[in-house]
């Protein structure tokens, strides 16, 4: 039985479940989408002239999206969208995954630099969006910060520093601020984490599109499964026992829209779903 739900993609990115359904974007073709369980999907949101990453939810249940390159939130309540939040003054490059928590804040990564371009790397923001829009940076030091959890407690937010290839723990206080910066966990060398997802298991999935390959580990390091793939594995999310993965052959912008060969592939996971998103 193949694994693969749904192919012919652009690009997938920042996958969410909720309600039963694989929430996502397909960040090349401008859309969001909402799939089932089958296969079958809809388009939730088109976007006319940007790409949409990041998604969450405000406890009133509307959309946000993050809108990667004029660096804004969108926020959409099932019929209009509108601007949440413009973060272009504080994010250096286009911003890409977030995670919003219980109440309602979004943390929302960026490049930090011409990643397509060839620019030299340099450290980003992660910028924190109050539920009211209002947005301040919260750490500069992380490099190219992409994929975002929050543990259940909502004590702890971890986040996939993509090309220093580890997961960085913060403590998370009451009014949303960072502190004790550590280490969560080191990716085997040559792995990259994109997109992740935590489970009730404490451990934590990683997307690594470097090395074709999704792995889960446990605070300290320690790789307890893996998933060998033939593409590579760009975002990853848990929902009703299944960890659904987003593969492509390649994340160019002008290739990914020519060759259409994103999938969304599922197999089990041996912990539900834990924490945020």
């Amino acid at each position: 039985m193949s694994n693969v739900i749904l192919d012919g993609l652009c690009f997938g990115e920042g996958p969410r479940w909720r309600d039963g359904h694989l929430w996502m974007s397909d960040m090349h073709d401008q859309k969001v989408l909402k799939v089932a369980p089958s296969g079958n999907f809809e388009v939730v949101v088109q976007l006319a002239d940007d790409q949409p990453s990041g998604l969450g939810w405000l406890p009133n249940g509307d959309l946000l999206i993050v809108a990667m390159s004029s660096r804004r939130l969108l926020r959409f309540d099932g019929t209009e969208i509108s601007v949440h939040a413009d973060l272009s003054e504080l994010a250096s490059g286009i911003c890409n995954d977030m995670v919003v928590d219980s109440i309602g804040r979004a943390y929302v990564g960026n490049f930090g630099f011409d990643l397509h371009h060839g620019a030299p790397q340099r450290n980003a923001e992660l910028i924190l969006v109050e539920p009211d829009g209002k947005a301040r940076c919260v750490d500069d030091e992380v490099l190219f910060p992409n994929g975002t959890v929050i543990t259940p407690d909502d004590a702890t937010l971890i986040v996939a520093e993509t090309f220093a290839g580890r997961l960085t723990a913060f403590d998370l206080d009451a009014s949303g601020e960072l502190s004790n910066r550590r280490v969560w966990a080191q990716l085997p060398e040559g792995a990259v984490p994109d997109g992740i997802c935590l489970d009730a298991g404490g451990g934590i999935w990683s997307a690594s599109p470097s090395t074709n390959n999704c792995i889960r580990q446990i605070e300290g390091g320690e790789v307890t499964h893996e998933i060998k793939l033939d593409r590579g594995a760009f975002a990853c999310m848990i929902g009703d026992g299944q960890l659904y993965i987003l593969t492509s052959t390649t994340s160019k912008p002008d290739r990914c829209k020519v060759k259409r060969e994103a999938r969304v592939e599922v197999y089990p996971a041996p912990y539900a779903a834990a924490g945020r998103p």
